[in-house]
């Protein structure tokens, strides 16, 4: 039985080519010396990121409907939630490998592309488990439940980039320079090719991010499971993620409640898949729960570390 998606071959071709094109703008026209991205950049580059990516639910409103552009906007903001969480762990990459600052767009974007294809795959995945074992939802509820629960107790800190399985394994296979060459993720030296520091950071980032879309993509199916929406709400969410690292990375450490509105929301919408055929709870319902969590948690951050600053006064 063939998998329902609004996605027809003619809007899978044109959505890639609209991705693929701002990349190459991004990375051959905007990024081509590398350079340290400052906050009026980030900005910029954000406001551009969001804006495309509302145009782009402007336009499934206007030619599927609301219903599907609500579960675009709804997946869309629980990736971008989510995947503020990676913002952590790149903080925690970059410092651990001693990344020079000028470097950071250059892995985050060969880091961001690997992610579209490896996103793909478990979309696609996913949406063939869910078209053929519907109980599989009930299986990615428990899953979101467990680890959102887990979250509430999880630490960041506790992990160590260098020890990732995948790091090591590549370390153990591949020779690897001691220095780093600019943006070049191999070099040669004494006349064989060896692989730069960059090349490791940049298979820690993509390992990492195997790991958070082990979290995100079940999320999404709770609200859809249309893989053309699962995918484009995805992409657009780490599009702008590397630009939201530069905007907050000298802030992140500052959002101490963010990690427990996220863990709210997967355990929220963990809950909301096992329940599916008891409560049936809105598309408008759960955007309205998701949007309140995390603003919650964000503004209850910001208010402890004023606090923290009036009593360091």
């Amino acid at each position: 039985m063939p998998i329902e998606t609004i996605g027809t071959p003619a809007l899978w071709l044109g959505f890639s080519t609209l991705v693929l094109g701002c990349l190459a703008l991004d990375l051959g026209v905007f990024q081509r010396e590398a350079h340290v991205v400052g906050n009026r950049e980030a900005l910029r580059w954000s406001v551009f990121w969001i804006s495309l990516a509302m145009a782009f639910n402007i336009f499934v409103y206007f030619r599927f409907g609301r219903q599907v552009a609500l579960e675009f906007l709804t997946g869309f903001l629980i990736e971008k939630a989510l995947s503020v969480d990676n913002l952590f762990v790149f903080v925690l990459i970059f410092s651990a490998f001693s990344v020079p600052p000028r470097l950071y767009h250059r892995v985050l974007f060969w880091g961001i592309l690997g992610a579209f294809v490896m996103r793909g795959i478990f979309i696609g995945m996913g949406a063939a488990l869910v078209q053929n074992f519907a109980w599989i939802l009930y299986v990615f509820g428990a899953f979101l439940v467990i680890t959102g629960l887990r979250m509430f107790v999880h630490d960041d800190e506790d992990m160590h980039p260098d020890n990732n399985p995948m790091v090591r394994m590549f370390r153990r296979f591949i020779p690897v320079t001691t220095d780093f060459h600019e943006t070049s993720f191999v070099t040669r030296h004494n006349g064989r090719v060896h692989a730069t520091p960059l090349l490791v950071v940049l298979v820690a980032i993509e390992a990492s991010d195997v790991i958070f879309a082990v979290d995100s993509i079940p999320a999404v199916f709770a609200i859809t499971d249309d893989p053309f929406i699962v995918y484009t709400s995805n992409v657009f969410a780490i599009l702008g993620l590397r630009a939201l690292y530069f905007l907050l990375a000298n802030s992140i450490s500052q959002f101490h409640y963010l990690r427990y509105g996220l863990a709210a929301v997967l355990t929220f919408i963990g809950a909301k898949m096992l329940a599916e055929h008891y409560v049936q709870v809105s598309i408008g319902v759960s955007l309205g729960i998701v949007a309140v969590l995390i603003t919650g948690s964000v503004l209850a951050s910001l208010a402890l570390d004023r606090a923290d600053e009036r009593g360091a006064d």
